[in-house]
């Protein structure tokens, strides 16, 4: 892909620096507020200079959670690369910005308004999110197999293996529709629970979904086995 040259360069290299400040902004700020003139003055620039660069506060947002979904797959790999511990460490590794967190749960439920320059971001998002989780979910629930406990596990799990017929494709598709379901519980539980966890820090969001997906899968709590999650 050719590079931007020029004042197009200047304009790509401006926005970058921006976003990276707001970054800093929001991952320093703890409980505090965020203004558009606190990033400003980390770049010398007025606060109508700062929004002129992505045509207002809201864009500017979320570009920012943007930002942060590509400094997560820079740590941890791209979404469909990502195993469900990585997932995890994400989740945890959230409690240590909890002005980001802030940013992500006010910007989701704003972005419920289609006109919302954050609409299509988050329902792309959690598209990506919810496909690639009923994957895993899929995945680890084969992996349970005949050890599993409960009429629910086995048919997850199994998907009718060694089986043929019309009775073994009903089964992989009650298998695949168990795990999009799945999918669609955890990540609500972990949107819910990082709305609880700004109330009350002492909660460990990571454990809580891990715990959640054991009980999905009929999974007895503990095993090493990688649990997906959001």
């Amino acid at each position: 892909m050719t590079k931007p040259r020029g004042p197009y360069a200047k304009t790509s290299a401006k926005r970058r620096q921006i976003i990276d400040a707001a970054l800093a902004a929001y991952a320093e700020a703890g409980s505090r507020k965020v203004s558009v003139r606190d990033i400003a003055q980390r770049v010398g620039m007025t606060d109508a200079g700062v929004l002129h660069h992505f045509g207002g506060r809201e864009a500017l947002l979320t570009a920012v959670l943007a930002a942060r979904d590509e400094a997560a797959a820079e740590r941890y790999g791209a979404l469909e690369e990502r195993s469900a511990e990585e997932n995890l460490s994400i989740l945890a590794a959230n409690a240590s910005t909890p002005g980001l967190v802030k940013l992500f749960v006010d910007l989701a439920a704003a972005a419920a308004e289609p006109e919302h320059p954050a609409h299509d971001y988050f329902g792309d998002r959690y598209d990506r999110h919810r496909r690639q989780l009923a994957v895993q979910l899929a995945g680890a629930a084969r992996a349970v197999g005949p050890n599993a406990e409960g009429p629910d596990a086995a048919a997850v799990g199994s998907g009718a293996v060694g089986t043929e017929g019309p009775d073994a494709e009903g089964a992989g598709t009650e298998a695949r529709e168990r795990a999009a379901w799945a999918a669609r519980i955890l990540i609500a539980a972990a949107d819910g629970l990082q709305l609880q966890w700004l109330l009350d820090p002492r909660i460990d969001m990571a454990d809580d979904i891990r715990r959640l997906a054991d009980a999905l899968l009929d999974r007895p709590a503990g095993r090493p086995e990688d649990r997906p999650v959001s």
